[in-house]
């Protein structure tokens, strides 16, 4: 298997109908940008996936952007097989993602989890994630 950071270059129709297929697992109902386009300005996100021989088997990402608070990393999106589910392929995703925040001298990196899914954020707390007192609002267009 392969765990690397892709480019806008990358990213092939065949890559792109892989993704559509994973992000089924993650949210049925979710609509998705093509990864050309999340690829595509101004370096503001990295994505790192995870082959199996040609399959798409995992990703994740991470969007990039400065405030006056800093310059901050958002993890969006990860999503592994669930037929490669408890293999290390999500800690291997998260890691390479944070090898990139620590590249760029970010100084935050949050993410998002739904409280339902305890493997998942038992991963992000042995990574060094903690959960932030906050709440979090969301106004849909």
């Amino acid at each position: 298997m392969i765990i690397k950071l892709i480019t806008f270059n990358e990213v092939t129709t065949e890559l792109q109908t892989q993704l559509t297929e994973l992000y089924k697992q993650l949210n049925s109902e979710l609509t998705q940008l093509d990864l050309a386009s999340a690829l595509s300005d101004y370096n503001t996100t990295d994505v790192v996936i995870c082959l199996d021989n040609e399959d798409l088997v995992g990703i994740a990402m991470m969007a990039k952007y400065k405030v006056v608070s800093g310059h901050k990393g958002m993890i969006e999106d990860v999503v592994v097989s669930s037929d490669y589910r408890g293999k290390g392929i999500g800690r291997k995703l998260m890691e390479k993602l944070l090898e990139q925040a620590e590249k760029e001298k970010l100084d935050d990196v949050l993410l998002f989890s739904g409280h339902h899914r305890t493997a998942a954020i038992s991963l992000y707390k042995s990574l060094g994630f903690k959960l932030k007192e906050s709440g979090m609002y969301i106004k849909k267009y």
